[in-house]
């Protein structure tokens, strides 16, 4: 079996990303305990089943992804403790930040992420998380969030048919050979008018219930009961890609308690112009470097927060760019509390649709094609009028 894919399916590694880098870490393996050791050169080698095997370093293995030790770099550096603290995980994605947090003895993690289906199993199954997918910062509010935690964390149910509110069917009394005199009382038999609307709403709530849209009413799960989804946080942290952490920081230190700490990793390369990123997306110039701080300082110090700290991640990026976490400490008060958010970036224009395209979409809504001898070829083709006006 090839070395990164062994590595992952004997749970030395969480992904073959991670089994790779193990590998360059460096990996032993031998069959007998007699043998000599073979270290494993590339991720491609061959291990065979039923072997010991060693990783020479097993950092890279600590956390469900490399995120785990940028977090846990920042906060060694910070003094930072989490014991206890209810975090939120802004950019969740796999899980590295929030399996960072768990293991230093956070009380809860709600994470938020733009995407779907990324966050491990392994964080996903524990109660003290709560993975909240397809939600972008930069619009997020408490009620918003709070809203969303509940969805997770519940199932949803049927209103239960009430039996009891069934109309009686006129000619009740003869149902079973029954017999009727002249005590009979037939004033609560329903009408006919009321049997058929009472089906009427039985037929409609069925079709409601095939297309999904029959109301329900929203339970917490047995094991989510005690569950604390409260917007608002002792420590944020957060990895986000692909949008300025300076458009995303406004909604998020709302989410942070008066005196709360606030650890972001900055990633520069999304902070800058195209025009000042070099070849491979790399940032190279220091100036762009000592630009990029200055920017996110300001930003967090307008919004009310105290900057304490700007430092150096203890790894670099994936993509081999370097990397920067900032320290912040949020207020007595909470800034801006119940001012809206800014305004998201404008919808892009819609394109011109070329006059060709319209005169084949005018004359497709006049044409009925399902009409008697429209499709019939040559002069036994009927003349038709156009009755619309455009």
């Amino acid at each position: 079996m090839r070395a990164d894919v062994f590595l992952v399916d004997h749970g030395y590694a969480t992904t073959r990303s991670q089994a790779q880098r193990l590998i360059a870490s460096g990996v032993e393996w031998r069959l007998t305990p007699l043998a000599p050791w073979k270290k494993v050169a590339k991720n491609g080698d061959d291990i065979p089943a039923g072997v010991e095997l060693k990783l020479l370093d097993n950092a890279e293995a600590k956390y469900i992804s490399r995120g785990g030790l940028k977090l846990e770099g920042a906060l060694e550096a910070t003094g930072l403790k989490v014991d206890g603290l209810r975090c939120l995980d802004v950019g969740q994605s796999t899980g590295g930040f929030t399996d960072c947090l768990l293991q230093r003895g956070a009380a809860q993690v709600i994470g938020v992420d733009v995407g779907h289906g990324q966050l491990h199993e392994r964080l996903r199954a524990d109660v003290r998380v709560v993975c909240v997918e397809g939600m972008n910062a930069r619009a997020m509010t408490a009620e918003v969030l709070q809203d969303a935690c509940e969805e997770v964390i519940s199932e949803r149910w049927e209103e239960e048919e009430d039996n009891d509110t069934q109309p009686k069917a006129p000619y009740a009394w003869m149902r079973n050979g029954g017999q009727v005199d002249e005590d009979y009382d037939d004033s609560n038999d329903a009408k006919d008018s009321d049997i058929e609307a009472f089906k009427a709403e039985r037929a409609a709530k069925a079709k409601a219930r095939e297309e999904g849209t029959v109301p329900t009413e929203r339970r917490r799960k047995a094991e989510y009961a005690e569950v604390d989804t409260t917007p608002l946080f002792d420590f944020v942290t957060g990895d986000v890609s692909f949008i300025s952490l300076t458009l995303v920081l406004p909604a998020v230190v709302r989410l942070l308690k008066p005196h709360g700490q606030l650890l972001m990793l900055v990633k520069p390369q999304f902070e800058l112009q195209p025009g000042q990123i070099g070849k491979g997306g790399i940032v190279r110039e220091p100036a762009h470097f000592q630009e990029v701080e200055e920017r996110v300082r300001a930003c967090l110090t307008g919004l009310g927060l105290e900057v304490k700290a700007w430092m150096e991640s203890a790894i670099e990026g994936g993509d081999g760019n370097r990397e920067f976490f900032i320290h912040a400490v949020q207020g007595q008060t909470i800034k801006d509390l119940g001012e809206p958010l800014p305004d998201q970036p404008a919808a892009p224009a819609a394109k011109r649709v070329s006059r060709t395209v319209l005169r084949e979409l005018k004359r497709i809504d006049v044409i009925d094609d399902e009409e008697d001898g429209y499709n019939v070829p040559g002069p036994a083709r009927p003349k038709r009028k156009n009755t619309k006006k455009y």
